[in-house]
């Protein structure tokens, strides 16, 4: 006989597809049980970056309390900074750091951009691989290394051959020739902004070479085929596409340009004073708590923590404005035809 007899009858044979091993209640209970450890244990790794944030922001608060009961708000508009005096104020680190960063991108993003065109679309498939990896070398160089570089090597350079050039021709025109003002230090604000240019713009490319590759082909060459022009494509197809990532890129290279320290105090010229042109030598605020954080003390040492609460909040705001400007941008998506 073909069946297994047993005393009972013919032994029943399992079902196809049935499950053997662990029973179904059991086995919903402990997927049901994981999902929930791992559900808590995200929300957990979430809640922690906001609970970074305020512990960052509660400690730069209370260690500057004392300037800002002293000072109150008009430490942010008070020019002196004079420690046997007892006398800060923020206006020169601000206008240093804020014009050190605009004079960054505005070198940077124009450049950055081009390379990660040229990466993207017209580039040789053999150099491709090279040049992408030679601009990622940039961001592995230490930011002192810029720094020695740039007071060193760059700025004789600059001090004979290249600022008293750009001050003959540039300080003449209306309008912006006040900038290119003043003798040729070869350190300043200008200087500064250059060489943080240079090391936000390998993290600038990589974000835009990145995205870029991401925009489906079908959409460029249905551009080229209606025969648009390799540049109409990269701005009427790839940037509106790939737009949350640009700014994405751009908003890392400003907040590298902010916060960097070393290389800005080398080549920036740490005065005190209110800068009369971009050649001017001033301070930032992070090259500022680096010199004299370490000897600071007392009133001082508030003023100083008060600097990099005023930096954490530039940085917030800087993204916020980001944020809401493609919020914008999404919005206006659609309603031109």
């Amino acid at each position: 006989m073909s069946a297994v007899m047993n005393h009972n009858g013919p032994m029943s044979q399992p079902k196809s597809g049935a499950t053997v091993g662990t029973p179904e209640p059991m086995k919903k209970s402990r997927n049901a049980l994981f999902d929930a450890i791992f559900r808590n244990l995200t929300r957990t790794f979430a809640f922690l970056v906001f609970s970074l944030l305020a512990a960052i922001l509660i400690s730069l608060i209370y260690g500057s309390w004392d300037a800002l009961v002293g000072y109150g708000p008009s430490f942010l508009w008070t020019n002196d900074w004079d420690p046997v005096n007892t006398t800060f104020g923020a206006v020169v680190p601000i206008v240093g750091t804020l014009l050190t960063s605009a004079i960054a991108l505005i070198i940077a993003v124009p450049v950055s951009f081009g390379i990660a065109m040229f990466l993207t679309e017209l580039s040789p498939t053999w150099l491709r691989r090279p040049l992408g990896t030679a601009i990622e070398m940039l961001a592995a160089i230490p930011s002192i290394i810029y720094g020695m570089w740039g007071l060193f090597v760059f700025v004789p350079i600059f001090q004979v051959y290249i600022q008293p050039t750009m001050i003959a021709v540039l300080s003449g025109i209306p309008f912006i020739g006040g900038f290119f003002t003043g003798p040729p230090f070869g350190i300043g604000i200008f200087t500064a902004g250059l060489i943080l240019s240079i090391m936000v713009i390998p993290f600038i490319t990589a974000v835009m070479r990145d995205v870029f590759e991401l925009v489906p082909p079908l959409l460029k060459e249905s551009a080229y085929g209606l025969g648009s022009s390799t540049w109409e494509v990269m701005w009427k197809v790839v940037l509106p596409f790939t737009k949350t990532g640009v700014v994405g890129g751009i908003m890392l290279g400003l907040g590298r340009a902010l916060g960097e320290t070393m290389a800005v105090t080398f080549v920036i010229g740490n005065a005190f004073r209110t800068p009369d042109s971009i050649f001017s030598p001033a301070n930032s605020i992070a090259s500022a708590l680096a010199n004299e954080f370490n000897e600071a003390g007392g009133l001082q040492k508030a003023a100083l923590i008060e600097l990099g609460l005023i930096l954490f909040l530039i940085t917030t705001i800087v993204l916020a404005l980001a944020k809401f400007m493609l919020v914008r941008l999404s919005k206006s998506e659609g309603t031109k035809s």
